[in-house]
């Protein structure tokens, strides 16, 4: 099966419960169901940061495979990058189902899950078979609900999938599980940032995963936290608890995070003042509403070095990756950018 035979089945799939359509086509995927697309990057896409070389900025967003389960199939679709988690050191079973929303008529998606994931044990030999060199891979790590210690969970955590992925995020940012974006204030992140540093000597890039609810204020307290405790990079942004004006699905009123196209502007306001704030001092990577090739580059103008998207994703199937590619290109030809390379942070001033 090819990418746009497999994308050519996601009506029927939309019908469904959605988390039962999104373990449905995780165990596809898993099985090689999707096919490939073996189609060469143009040298244009290309991104060199983090210590990696990218064939081209559009990576998959943590949150689609929790578990690792399909990563070198989802990044056999084009992908230049994929994430695997949010992990937590222990399985958990997340929120009460129903947990998962779609809001067709807005193309977003709202999600309260709660970190549900078999846990740091199963997650690891999964990582650690991963094909190296294929894509980078980063894992991305949180905290359990109950019985949770940032300062000894977040080290943990890190040491263990440090040998087997070429980049770690903390996540922070989750709005479903409780007290989580308190760890994004100064003292709670510094003492995380600092237990990492004097346990964990050798480890990939470290990046940490921030809401777009933040104040400017908490982003450059964020941002300085950041530097200061030796993290290279940011992705910009989780999923908001705000509700955009305008939004028509019935499901809107649901609690939890929303993503997708609602979140766009939001999250590349936040990206572009994250970008301001640091000053080329951190790798930003910019996810959230991201369905076009002209979406990915209002990201990269905004300042992303890398790009992500997920809810897209779950509505378009395998066929959006080379679709988005495609655009990229033609975005950065219409724009006068040689290369993605070119255009990161070309509307920050």
């Amino acid at each position: 099966m090819t990418p746009a035979l497999a994308s050519a089945v996601m009506p029927m799939l939309r019908v469904m419960d959605p988390e039962r359509a999104h373990d449905l086509a995780l165990r596809a995927l898993a099985l090689g169901l999707a096919g490939q697309d073996a189609t060469p990057d143009d040298p244009r896409l290309a991104v060199s940061v983090l210590g990696q070389h990218f064939r081209n900025p559009i990576g998959l967003a943590a949150g689609f495979d929790k578990n690792a389960v399909a990563l070198a199939p989802l990044a056999r679709l084009g992908f230049g990058f994929v994430e695997a988690g949010t992990v937590t050191p222990r399985p958990q079973a997340g929120n009460p189902r129903p947990r998962l929303f779609r809001l067709t008529e807005d193309r977003a998606v709202i999600n309260r899950m709660g970190f549900n994931n078999a846990g740091l044990d199963a997650y690891v030999p999964r990582l650690a078979a991963f094909p190296r060199g294929l894509v980078p891979v980063g894992a991305n790590v949180g905290i359990n609900k109950e019985g949770a210690d940032p300062e000894r969970d977040y080290p943990a955590l890190i040491a263990a999938v440090a040998p087997h992925a070429d980049y770690i995020v903390i996540n922070v940012s989750s709005p479903n599980t409780p007290g989580l974006r308190d760890l994004q204030g100064e003292e709670r992140l510094r003492a995380i940032l600092q237990a990492v540093a004097a346990a964990v000597r050798q480890r990939p890039p470290l990046l940490v995963k921030v809401a777009p609810d933040l104040s400017e204020a908490g982003l450059r307290a964020v941002v300085e936290t950041c530097i200061a405790g030796g993290v290279q990079g940011l992705i910009v942004s989780n999923t908001t608890i705000a509700r955009p004006p305008g939004l028509r699905s019935p499901q809107a009123r649901q609690a939890g995070g929303l993503s997708g196209a609602p979140l766009l502007a939001r999250a590349t306001a936040a990206l572009a003042q994250a970008a301001r704030i640091a000053q080329g001092r951190l790798v930003l990577v910019g996810v959230g509403g991201v369905a076009s090739g002209h979406d990915a580059l209002a990201k990269i103008r905004a300042g992303a070095s890398l790009v992500q998207l997920y809810t897209a994703f779950a509505y378009d199937g395998p066929a959006l990756i080379a679709r988005i590619r495609r655009e990229l290109l033609a975005a950065l030809d219409e724009q006068g950018f040689p290369t993605v390379a070119d255009a990161v942070g070309a509307d920050i001033t």
